[in-house]
């Protein structure tokens, strides 16, 4: 993110467009070329498991043009923090050490209870409170006769909300970090199993190798298989993925959802991760797929 004399924009990179992700050089040449344009660069966003495709950013990369620039370097780990638990995919985070700030969601992929949100700061002279601090005389009294470091009430966002982390504590406390392990791993078990028996089926067609846990493909069912090089062939794919997801919600056998990107039309994207689910069921899923678009 820069700040320029016309405002708040992002213009972190250039996209790798068919990954979603940040591409280093082209960062640090649209840094350069703001500066030279008289705008004040402060804040470098990376994602670190992005929400359609589960694209990790190079933040080791990032980290070095931020230190590079003098810039705050935030990570947005909401979806793919969860990695860190496991030491066989952790390095799709590797630099995250470096970050100013991450954002974490443990009620995603770890299946925390809703709402658990997290806001990981490397800063440590009270950031938080400088920043939302509302000093209401009339809440957190400064003169009581414990620390009131204890009162974090005035350094959220948001005042009276519940405190998140006790539900990841107990979360924790239950199936202890193995189990939090384990969970992740069995999310990439899962994911890659999928995507190993799709491209065994007709009619399956990814839209990218996953990096992650999200499974990103068409159906092509088999009045379109072989005619990909005709006129209406996008506009018909296209049609494919909603009409099988109102089936698929009619008949009450799956929630899957279905989105478009850029130039590509309608495809589905499923992410994998919760601890209740098998392999009968990434079976099950790919079959139902096919019942429900076999005669489109």
């Amino acid at each position: 993110m820069m700040c320029t004399p016309s405002g708040y924009l992002r213009c972190c990179s250039e996209i790798e467009f068919c990954r979603g992700r940040l591409i280093p050089e082209d960062l640090d040449e649209k840094i350069e070329l703001s500066k030279s344009q008289g705008a004040v660069p402060f804040l470098v966003s990376c994602m670190s498991g992005t929400t359609v495709q589960g694209v990790f950013d190079p933040l080791d990369h990032i980290a070095d043009i931020c230190d590079k620039h003098k810039l705050w370097m935030h990570v947005d780990a909401c979806w793919g923090g969860s990695v860190l638990f496991s030491k066989k995919h952790r390095h799709l985070m590797k630099g995250v050490d470096r970050a100013n700030s991450v954002a974490w969601n443990p009620h995603k992929m770890l299946v925390a209870g809703l709402q658990c949100s997290a806001l990981l700061l490397k800063d440590t002279t009270n950031l938080l409170k400088q920043c939302h601090s509302a000093n209401a005389t009339y809440l957190f009294q400064q003169d009581k006769f414990y620390d009131v470091n204890l009162d974090i009430g005035d350094k959220s966002v948001q005042c009276s909300r519940k405190v998140d982390c006790l539900k990841l504590w107990l979360m924790w406390k239950a199936v202890g970090s193995m189990g939090l392990e384990e969970r992740v791993d069995k999310a990439f078990i899962h994911a890659r199993y999928l995507v190993e028996q799709m491209k065994k089926r007709e009619g399956f067609q990814l839209l990218s190798m996953p990096e992650f846990v999200n499974v990103c493909f068409w159906f092509i069912p088999p009045s379109l298989r072989g005619k990909e090089g005709t006129e209406d062939y996008q506009e018909k794919l296209a049609k494919v993925a909603p009409v099988i997801k109102e089936r698929m919600m009619k008949q009450g056998t799956m929630m899957v959802g279905y989105q478009p990107l850029g130039n590509k039309v309608n495809f589905f994207r499923v992410t994998v991760f919760s601890p209740l689910l098998s392999q009968k069921d990434m079976d099950f899923f790919l079959d139902e797929i096919e019942r429900l678009g076999k005669d489109l």
